[in-house]
């Protein structure tokens, strides 16, 4: 049985085929398909480890299968592109991509990006427990959070940052900290990923505008959850 199970959405044939056969050396199985269309239907149909996607592709472009897939599923997305604008990165952010790749890329980090998703999904990053922040309970052995018994539908790097300020409550965690605690380094993603998550934590914890947030803004440090909230 390989080490993990993955979807690759692409469109360029040469890419896709060098990318599998140097996925396939280190156990990871890979199933291609050519559009947009044809990628939901296939990661909706079957159960993968993670998903990785081209932003420009035929029939249904990368960012509206980002969406539709992440309305059904919390599989881990890696999003490929060409394009450099940090415009496309925020966007794919907000609609449910965990990580971000720009092509050119090496495999090598390729497989290690993938890798990370998959681990922080198992729950392989630490010691199994509960933690406990007034409404608000984290899992770490079932990889789950819930508010006032509500179920939290998160991705998995929605997850790692919630765990990285619930596990340092009542400190400022600054955007860098993040995003090498949850992401392993610091130089993977850039700070504006970690503004984006935080936004979409506060939207599915189902706070209003105006009151006050679980997670705190510490204007030009940071983000902190208050222990005693």
């Amino acid at each position: 049985m390989a080490e993990l199970t993955l979807l690759l959405i692409e469109d360029d044939e040469r890419l896709a085929r060098f990318t599998t056969e140097y996925l396939q050396r280190y156990d990871v199985e890979v199933t291609h398909v050519t559009d947009g269309g044809r990628g939901l239907r296939e990661a909706l149909r079957a159960s993968y480890d993670a998903v990785l996607l081209d932003l420009m592709l035929p029939f249904k472009d990368g960012l509206t299968v980002c969406r539709e897939l992440r309305g059904h599923s919390d599989v881990p997305i890696l999003m490929v592109t060409a394009r450099r604008d940090e415009v496309d990165r925020v966007l794919g952010l907000e609609l449910g991509a965990d990580d971000y790749l720009s092509k050119p890329f090496s495999p090598r980090e390729l497989l290690a990006r993938v890798r990370a998703l998959v681990r922080r999904r198992r729950g392989l990053a630490g010691p199994a427990h509960h933690v406990q922040v007034g409404s608000l309970t984290l899992s770490t052995a079932a990889q789950t959070a819930t508010i006032a018994g509500r179920l939290l539908q998160l991705t998995s790097y929605e997850f790692a940052i919630l765990r990285v300020l619930i596990e340092r409550r009542g400190r400022v965690v600054t955007r860098e900290q993040i995003l090498d605690l949850a992401k392993g380094s610091a130089d993977e993603s850039f700070d504006r990923s970690v503004d984006v998550r935080i936004s979409r934590l506060r939207q599915k914890f189902g706070e209003e505008p105006g009151r006050p947030s679980l997670i705190r803004t510490v204007r030009g440090l940071g983000y902190m959850i208050v222990g005693d909230q």
